[in-house]
């Protein structure tokens, strides 16, 4: 029985560590899975805070959207989990120059825990394609 959507997978992101996939391609959108801050080759949390941690999931989002054939200017939705909303200045710095003048629709929200004990997670969901 097929699927009726194609898999993305990348050795330059990490790997699902659970029961889902990196994201999945269905009727020219891109549905990623939440993105926390791994080391796709080692698979541990990067060392540091908000900005180190923030700055690694958006390396690993680069990762799924270019094994997508896709950038960052293609994201239409952005959700994201901070664990504390402390975070939120700092966060938001970084968020900005990732997207540059593009800005994707976006909830933000804070969570008790994230998986790891990460202090943020991104999903997405990006239209199939190189945008400008």
């Amino acid at each position: 029985m097929s699927t009726p959507y194609s898999v993305v997978s990348t050795e330059n992101a990490p790997a699902a560590i659970g029961p889902y996939v990196q994201a999945v391609k269905h009727n020219g959108l891109i549905y990623a899975s939440g993105s926390i801050p791994l080391d796709p080759k080692t698979m541990e949390v990067v060392s540091g805070g908000i900005e180190e941690q923030t700055t690694q999931v958006f390396k690993n989002m680069s990762a799924v959207l270019s094994a997508s054939g896709a950038t960052p200017a293609s994201i239409l939705k952005t959700t994201v989990f901070l664990k504390s909303m402390n975070d939120f200045v700092a966060f938001n710095k970084i968020y900005a120059e990732f997207f540059g003048q593009t800005k994707p629709a976006r909830s933000c929200v804070e969570v008790a825990r994230l998986p790891k004990d990460v202090l943020v997670e991104i999903e997405f969901i990006a239209v199939e394609g190189k945008s400008s």
